[in-house]
């Protein structure tokens, strides 16, 4: 058996206990939580921790087979500019391009992430999350806003479907974003993702994706053209982003809309009547590349699911969850870690369907404990020198 204490245990659903006494078993099983509050006695056989204990996170949204783009990718350019020099760049020669993702899964594990949704383009990083300590949900990301192509698509993602079974990973195919797919296509990906568990879609990352469904005009014309795009092409395109959530995306599972950065209040209200949708928030990928963060406010005043991503390296400096959480709170300042720390553990847990085994400290869970040092105690904030690494 081994024992934690610390100042502070926030378990997951926001309960808060004052120098709590966690014990887990050979199998890092939570066996025993215990608030000691005035009553607890430090002794040898227990390590004490001058900061907060809390739940493994769970990262809902990444790109770890991006990892190599660290840098490579310019800030606040506009998600038309950042999308551009993704497509250019990823193919740039590395002498080992694996090395930094084994890297950056290697540094989100040690920071703290117990799970993580990986957005997949490529096969490229499934050996690495095979023999991963984090526990992978690899989401098969499918795009393309030519129509005519889209049997290719099709095919293209049941072939990476067919090489991801051979992980032990769960893995669905979902679509990449409204903008970037034609109607044609959705509703092709619509028949393959009936029975999904867990479903995702970047969505109102920027005001350039809407000008271009509801206008077909905008920056992100300029970018297609690049590729080749007509506007011709672009008939065949959803108008709305309300209307393509609820029509064109399954309603099977859990759905994680991703950034959700220039929503309105009647549009979450609008996609909140589909009902199992969890709102994930990446504010430093938001800052990276538009300069902007979402309407917490609005979401929170909608009850909505809130959970927490990193996004990927190419627009962002580190997939580590506690820095996202500080960005937040400095974006809004009333927010506390009782307030965050569910988001980015318990209701990510929910998200992907593995609330039954983490998220919580409770017993019976195997949820992994991480310390978050330098806190501002006495009001439960993060600080910039915060910081979370992994007891189990």
């Amino acid at each position: 058996m081994k024992r934690y204490a610390a100042q502070y245990v926030i378990t997951g659903t926001g309960e808060i206990m004052k120098r709590a006494l966690i014990t887990v078993d050979e199998n890092n099983v939570i066996t025993g939580v215990d608030d000691c509050g005035a009553n607890f006695r430090e002794t040898a056989s227990t390590p004490f921790y001058n900061g907060v204990i809390v739940p493994g996170f769970v990262n809902c949204h990444c790109h770890l087979e991006l990892s190599g783009m660290k840098g490579r990718i310019g800030r606040k350019q506009g998600l038309a500019r950042f999308v551009r020099e993704v497509r250019e760049k990823r193919a740039d020669d590395m002498a080992d391009p694996m090395k930094p993702v084994r890297q950056a899964d290697r540094e989100m594990y040690d920071s703290g992430t117990e799970a993580c949704v990986d957005i997949c383009n490529t096969a490229s990083a499934f050996q690495i999350k095979e023999e991963s300590r984090i526990r992978y949900i690899n989401l098969l990301e499918i795009f393309g806003i030519d129509p005519s192509k889209a049997v290719r698509r099709i095919n293209e993602i049941i072939e990476l479907r067919r090489e991801a079974s051979a992980f032990g990973s769960p893995s669905y195919i979902t679509p990449h974003s409204l903008y970037s797919m034609s109607v044609t296509l959705l509703e092709k990906v619509l028949d393959l993702t009936k029975g999904n568990r867990v479903s995702s879609i970047h969505f109102m990352e920027s005001e350039a994706e809407k000008e271009l469904l509801e206008n077909a005009e905008g920056p992100m014309i300029e970018s297609y053209r690049a590729m080749g795009i007509t506007k011709e092409m672009l008939n065949s395109r959803v108008k709305k982003h309300t209307v393509g959530v609820r029509e064109l995306v399954t309603s099977s599972g859990n759905l994680i809309l991703v950034h959700n950065t220039f929503i309105s209040g009647s549009e979450i209200a609008e996609v909140m009547k589909r009902g199992n949708t969890y709102w994930c928030l990446c504010p430093r990928s938001n800052l990276y590349i538009e300069n902007n963060v979402p309407p917490l406010d609005l979401l929170r005043d909608a009850n909505a699911e809130i959970v927490v991503g990193t996004d990927s390296l190419a627009s962002n400096d580190s997939l580590n969850m506690v820095d996202e959480l500080f960005a937040l709170q400095q974006a809004f300042s009333d927010l506390t870690l009782p307030v965050m720390i569910p988001w980015a553990t318990f209701n990510g847990a929910r998200a992907v369907g593995m609330d039954d085994s983490l998220g919580t400290i409770k017993p019976g869970l195997e949820p992994g404990l991480v310390l978050i040092e330098n806190v501002d105690l006495a009001n439960l904030k993060l600080t910039v020198h915060s910081r979370a690494r992994r007891l189990i």
